[in-house]
């Protein structure tokens, strides 16, 4: 069993798997692809990420890949806390440029899928952070872009509080919304 809930922007979701405990700990099914899928999940999932920061407020992204190695993301955390953003860069959409955003911990065992035609980010609140993610597409560099986190246009609050993130080069580098060209494009209702 699955609770899966769409955050503001509906095509954004949180998921929270169930967890069996007893005095020697949990169980639980993390991934399901038959109870993702009849929760209207049905993405392809083809490879598993993880990443680690050793700092809080090391920022990374925000990301996608164009297509056709455009990738779904299921992210949770395995330790520690994060502040997940997804940016709706569909051409088309009612949401385009806007922006949602989840704290997903290893103790709230939350996770969130991020669909194609979002970019990705997320913001590590504590030291000793693990984030584990699954995509829909394997890593391609010819068609891996990126964001500025901090794009006035999009305005994004990442509840930094003042204080500067730690950015990769990459993304201190990367070009504003309005910069990049979009292959993006929301055609209907249905997508």
């Amino acid at each position: 069993m699955l609770d899966i809930r769409p955050l503001d922007i509906q095509d954004v979701l949180e998921i929270k798997p169930r967890k069996f405990g007893d005095d020697r700990g949990f169980f639980s099914e993390t991934f399901q692809r038959d109870r993702l899928k009849a929760g209207g999940v049905a993405a392809d999932w083809m490879q598993d990420n993880q990443s680690y920061s050793a700092e809080a407020f090391t920022l990374r992204g925000l990301h996608y890949q164009e297509p056709p190695f455009a990738q779904d993301k299921l992210v949770r955390v395995l330790r520690g806390r994060i502040l997940d953003v997804a940016v709706d860069i569909r051409t088309g959409s009612p949401t385009f440029g806007r922006w949602v955003s989840l704290e997903v911990s290893a103790e709230d065992f939350n996770q969130i899928l991020v669909p194609a035609g979002f970019a990705h980010g997320f913001l590590t609140l504590v030291p000793d952070t693990e984030v584990f993610y699954k995509v829909s597409a394997p890593y391609s560099g010819a068609h891996d872009r990126s964001i500025r986190y901090d794009d006035p246009a999009l305005a994004i609050d990442w509840t930094l509080g003042g204080r500067t993130p730690i950015l990769s080069a990459k993304d201190e580098a990367a070009p504003r919304l309005a910069e990049v060209q979009n292959p993006f494009v929301l055609k209907d209702a249905s997508q």
